[in-house]
Order: C-alpha cells, then sequence, then structure tokens
C-alpha cells in the first residue's frame, strides 16, 4: 500500500481526531505516524529513528490524546523536550489537535517564575511538556508534586538531550515515574548515549526507522553558490531580493553575526529579525512568533534555533556560514521541506569553505547543482547607496534590545 492509500482513519485514529486532523490540514499521514501509531495505540512503547520535518509529534501526540478521550485523568502525559522553543511547539501541537476535549496542557521550562508554575500544577493539566532541568527542579523543591499518576512518557529529540548533558537529570525524571506506563523515544539519530537512554525507560520497544542515516527529504531541492568571502552580504542580498515574500531562515555561526545581518537587512527594507542563545526566553519567543504569523518574513538564527522548530511554511534556507558538523546541516535545512511539502537550500560557498561543503556532499550522496545567479545584478547591489554595512554602535544598540 503505498503512503497516499493511509487515511488516519486506516491507522485507527478516532472520529473526533480525524476531523481534528483535518481542521489542521493534516490530510495524509507521514511515514513515521504510519508506522508508529498503530503501535502506539495497542500499547506498544516505540523507539523511532526519523528524519527531522518528519511528522514525528503528531505521531505521539495523536495516541495520547485518543488514550486520553478513553481515559480523562490529570497528569496523563509527560513530553521531555531538550529546548524551551521546542516545548512550546509540542504544547501547540497539542492544543491544536485537543481543541475538542478542553485539553490542559502545562509547560514547564527554564526562564519562567517557578512559583507560576508551581501553580499550573494545581490546576491539574493532562499533558506536561517540560525540559529536564527544571522539572528536576519541581520534582525536589516543589511540595506535593509527583509524577506517579503518568501513564505516558515521551523523550523527544533523544539524541539532543544527551548531547546537552541531561543524563543525570533524565535518571532523576525516570526513576520518579511509575513503571506501568507507556514510553515513546523519538531520535533523529541513534548513538551509544540513545541505546543505553532507550534500555533505561523503555520496555520491549518496537523499533521503527524511517531513515537509514543522516538524510534530507526528497522534496528539498539544494544548491550551492561559489562565491569570493568578500562579497558574501551582496550574495546573501541577491538572495533576499530573489525571494521576497516567502519565509527564509539564514542560518549562521556566531550571535554576532545575527545581529548584524538583521540589521542589515532591515536597512535595505526586508522583514528581518535574529533568534539566538543569548537573548531572553520572551525575546526568541516574539521573534519566533513573528516570524510564524508572517509579520517577518527573514529569521537570521543561530543552530539553536536549527532543531526542532516547527514553523509549518519556510520556503528557503540560507546557509550563510557552513556548519563543520553534518549532522547540523541536516538539521538545519530540515526546517524547510516538512511534511511533504517542496523546499529550496542554497549554500554559500567561499574560498575557506570548501572542505566543510565536500563532507556535506559526500555524505549525503549528492553533488549539488549551482544555483543559477545573475552575477551583474549581484555586483551593482555594491555600487547602490543603500547597501551600507550597520556600525558597532547601531550593534550595541541592537543587542540592548534583544537582551531587555
Amino acid at each position: 500500500m503505498s503512503q497516499d492509500t493511509y487515511t488516519f482513519e486506516k491507522l485507527g485514529v478516532c472520529k473526533i481526531l480525524c476531523e481534528e486532523c483535518k481542521n489542521v490540514n493534516y490530510q495524509t499521514p507521514s511515514k513515521i505516524q504510519i508506522q508508529a501509531i498503530p503501535y502506539a495505540l495497542r500499547g506498544r512503547d516505540i523507539i523511532g529513528i526519523a528524519e527531522t520535518g518528519s511528522g514525528k509529534t503528531a505521531a505521539f501526540v495523536i495516541p495520547i490524546l485518543q488514550s486520553l478521550l478513553d481515559h480523562n485523568k490529570p497528569y496523563f502525559a509527560l513530553v521531555i523536550s531538550p529546548t524551551r522553543e521546542l516545548a512550546f511547539q509540542i504544547k501547540e501541537h497539542f492544543e491544536l489537535l485537543g481543541r475538542s476535549i478542553a485539553l490542559r496542557v502545562v509547560v514547564i521550562v527554564g526562564g519562567v517564575d517557578i512559583v507560576s508554575q508551581a501553580a499550573a500544577f494545581a490546576r491539574k493539566p493532562h499533558v506536561i511538556v517540560a525540559t529536564p532541568g527544571r522539572l528536576v527542579d519541581h520534582l525536589e523543591n516543589t511540595k506535593g508534586f509527583s509524577l506517579q499518576s503518568i501513564r505516558f512518557l515521551v523523550l523527544d529529540e533523544a539524541d539532543r538531550l544527551l548531547s546537552m548533558d541531561f543524563e543525570k537529570e533524565l535518571e532523576k525524571i525516570i526513576a520518579a515515574l511509575p513503571k506501568e506506563r507507556q514510553s515513546f523515544l523519538f531520535s533523529a539519530t541513534m548513538t551509544r548515549k540513545v541505546q543505553k537512554l532507550q534500555r533505561v525507560s523503555l520496555t520491549n520497544p518496537v523499533k521503527l526507522q524511517v531513515s537509514e542515516k543522516y538524510a534530507t527529504v526528497e522534496t528539498l531541492i539544494q544548491n550551492y553558490l561559489f562565491i569570493p568571502a568578500k562579497y558574501k552580504d551582496c550574495f546573501l542580498v541577491f538572495l533576499c531580493q530573489e525571494w521576497s515574500g516567502h519565509p527564509t531562515i539564514i542560518f549562521v555561526d556566531t550571535q554576532n553575526s545575527t545581529l548584524r545581518l538583521s540589521l542589515l537587512l532591515k536597512n535595505l527594507g526586508f522583514g528581518a529579525t535574529a533568534i539566538h542563545g543569548g537573548m531572553l526566553q520572551t525575546k526568541r519567543l516574539e521573534a519566533l512568533s513573528k516570524f510564524k504569523q508572517g509579520k517577518k518574513t527573514v529569521l537570521i538564527a543561530t543552530d539553536l534555533a536549527s532543531r526542532g522548530l516547527d514553523i509549518p511554511s519556510v520556503d528557503l534556507i540560507v546557509n550563510y556560514d557552513i556548519p563543520l558538523h553534518v549532522k547540523a546541516y541536516i538539521h538545519r535545512v530540515g526546517r524547510t521541506s516538512r511534511a511533504g511539502r517542496t523546499g529550496r537550500a542554497i549554500n554559500l560557498v567561499t574560498q575557506y569553505d570548501i572542505e566543510a561543503y565536500q563532507k556535506v556532499e559526500q555524505y549525503i550522496q549528492k553533488k549539488l547543482d549551482a544555483y543559477p545567479c545573475d552575477e551583474d545584478r549581484v555586483f551593482h547591489l555594491l555600487e547602490s547607496s543603500s547597501y551600507n554595512c550597520p556600525t558597532d554602535e547601531r550593534m550595541e544598540s541592537e543587542e540592548e534590545k534583544l537582551e531587555t
């Protein structure tokens, strides 16, 4: 049976949730959903190795909600996320698909007042979405807080949870859970640490693998532009003009670059915003919200944003800086072409990036085509009076805005 012939109903999803899937434009289930949902509905533990953008969030949200319809109890499910941004996006998924059942979801992450979070527990949420560190804080310090009622555990982006040194926190969380529960572990990669976590957190799991190795999705078009380093900004502006109005994420290596490029593009009239690890949580969420709502069409991001961001329609990814690690490249370009949509990734390759770029091509086993480019138009930008680099003073001013 081809993927297109599957429906959520055929997977065993109940009528109420099938309707909710239609309401949020989930037309046909993705590969990981086709594999995972039937096992999850039968009560099996699951380890899912799935490429980024594969629809894995709905693969665990739907079975949890269907079970909750039959057993409407508080403290029903716990989802562990590596980052605050991903935690809020998972909450959105639950709320979108759980609108008809008056679902209560609470997010427990750092950067938010711990007392107000403790008060949220008094409202008896059905689902807790948390980062490991803050959840352990509550386990150790919030009077009366317990995870003994949890029926479902989800470890999302497990490889990243472990790469961020959360092993000790995860051990404490798992020890605080009841042994009688259903558990799902999702990861983009299978590492020794993930295998170890699987052994301590899952019972006789079924292993589902959508992708044999790090891979880019089939609907992604990938190109490169080989350019002199000194003209890098000029080519970036050219791409932003070519793709004007299309949701675009530009990935860079440093916080300083996010500030500089956002100022440059704003000066030239583009709706640009930035996100990086040095920003306050409220500012990061505000920037993401503006981009998701279409108020800003260009997002400049460090690798903080390259995992887990669920922005449904990103048309273009620009790798302004070629990442040194292939995994980072896969996760970056996975922000477009999500859930079967088409998208494009363009790599700006300078004379200093050749080795890193060749590693990417070798790993994905593809020779990429050059992106068609009108160089006369590009270099005309250099002669334009509007093309000015931001000053250090303006950079400092922009940084102050983001930190307050």
